[in-house]
C-alpha cells in the first residue's frame, strides 16, 4: 500500500479514536452532572438571580475574544487578510469548535479561510500551528506570572514536587520523538522557521502575542465578571489563575469546545480556589452560556454564510 493510499485509513483511525475519547469524556461529564444534580440546580438558581450589569460586561468580554483571535491570526501570516471576514471566520470557528473534538472545528474553518485568502495549505497549517503554540505559551506565562506575583493564590500540596519531576521526563520524551521521526522534524523545523519570520516584524510579533495574551485574559475576564455577577467574593487573581489552570488541563481532553472537560476542570479549580460548590457551578454555567451556547446558533449561521459566499 502506498503512502497516499494509507493516508485516508490513518486519518479515519485517528477520527475514530478522537470520537471514542470524546464520547467517553462526555459520558463521564454526564455522570458527574447526574451525581451532583442538587448542586447544579442550586447553581442555576443563583445564575438566574445574578447582577445583569456584570453579565453584560461578561458578554462584551466574550465578544471581544473573537477580535483578539483575529488579531493573533493576522500576526501569524505575512499577507494582509480581509478584516471583516477574518473576524467573522473566528466567530464561525468558535461555533464549529463545539461540534468537533480537540479544536478540529476551528482548525478546519481557519485552514479553509486562509487557503481561500491565497495561502498554500502548508503555510496555512503552519500559521495555525504558530498561533496555537503562542497561545499555549501565553497561557502558561500568564499563569506563572500570577503565581509569582501572588504566591498565596494556590496552595501547593506535598505531592506537587513529585509531579514536577515528570516535567523534564515528558520534555525529554517529546524531544526524543521529534529526533526519531523525520516527519516531526520537518514539521517542527518549519514551525520554528515561521516563528522566526514572525519575529522579524515587530508589528506581526505584537499582533500575534498581544492577540494571544488578550484572548486568554478576556476569557478569564468572562469568568471574573460572572463571579462578581453572582456575588462571590473571590479575589480576581485566584479566579484568573483558576481559569488558566482549568483551560490548560481541559486541552488534554479532545472534547468539542472543551465541553465536559473544561466545565469539570473549571468547577474543580474554582472550588480549590475557595468557591463554594453551588457558586462554582453557577460560574461555570454562566461562562459556558456566554462563550458557547448563546453564540452557537449565530456562529453556525455565519459559517453557512461564509461558505455560501465562497469565503470558506
Amino acid at each position: 500500500m502506498t503512502e497516499a493510499e494509507s493516508l485516508p485509513a490513518t486519518v479515519g483511525r485517528r477520527l475514530y479514536i478522537q470520537l471514542g475519547i470524546t464520547l467517553i469524556a462526555l459520558a463521564a461529564a454526564g455522570g458527574m452532572l447526574a451525581a451532583h444534580r442538587a448542586t447544579l440546580d442550586s447553581g442555576a438558581d443563583r445564575l438566574a438571580a445574578a447582577d445583569g450589569e456584570w453579565l453584560v460586561l461578561a458578554c462584551v468580554a466574550a465578544m471581544a475574544t473573537w477580535v483578539c483571535a483575529a488579531v493573533a491570526q493576522q500576526g501569524a501570516v505575512v499577507e494582509r487578510l480581509p478584516r471583516g471576514r477574518l473576524v467573522a471566520a473566528q466567530f464561525a470557528a468558535g461555533a464549529a469548535n463545539h461540534l468537533l473534538p480537540a479544536g478540529a472545528g476551528a482548525a478546519v474553518v481557519n485552514l479553509r479561510f486562509l487557503t481561500r485568502c491565497g495561502l498554500s495549505t502548508r503555510r496555512s497549517a503552519t500559521a495555525l500551528a504558530v498561533k496555537a503554540a503562542v497561545g499555549s505559551i501565553a497561557r502558561c506565562a500568564l499563569g506563572v506570572a500570577l503565581l509569582v506575583a501572588s504566591p498565596g493564590t494556590v496552595r501547593l500540596s506535598a505531592r506537587v514536587p513529585h509531579v514536577l519531576v515528570l516535567l523534564p521526563v515528558t520534555a525529554a520524551a517529546v524531544v526524543l520523538a521529534v529526533a526519531i521521526s523525520g516527519r516531526l522534524r520537518r514539521v517542527v523545523g518549519g514551525t520554528f522557521a515561521d516563528v522566526r519570520d514572525v519575529h522579524r516584524s515587530p508589528a506581526r510579533a505584537c499582533a500575534l502575542w498581544g492577540g494571544s495574551v488578550a484572548f486568554a485574559l478576556l476569557h478569564a475576564g468572562v469568568v471574573v465578571a460572572v463571579v462578581h455577577a453572582i456575588g462571590m467574593g473571590l479575589p480576581v487573581s485566584r479566579v484568573v489563575t483558576a481559569y488558566l489552570v482549568a483551560s490548560g488541563a481541559a486541552a488534554l481532553l479532545p472534547t468539542p469546545g472543551g465541553l465536559g472537560s473544561l466545565d469539570a476542570a473549571l468547577a474543580l479549580a474554582l472550588t480549590a480556589a475557595g468557591a463554594p460548590g453551588p457558586e462554582a457551578v453557577s460560574t461555570v454555567l454562566g461562562y459556558r452560556l456566554l462563550t458557547g451556547w448563546l453564540p452557537l446558533a449565530p456562529g453556525l449561521l455565519v459559517l453557512a454564510l461564509l461558505v455560501r459566499r465562497s469565503a470558506l
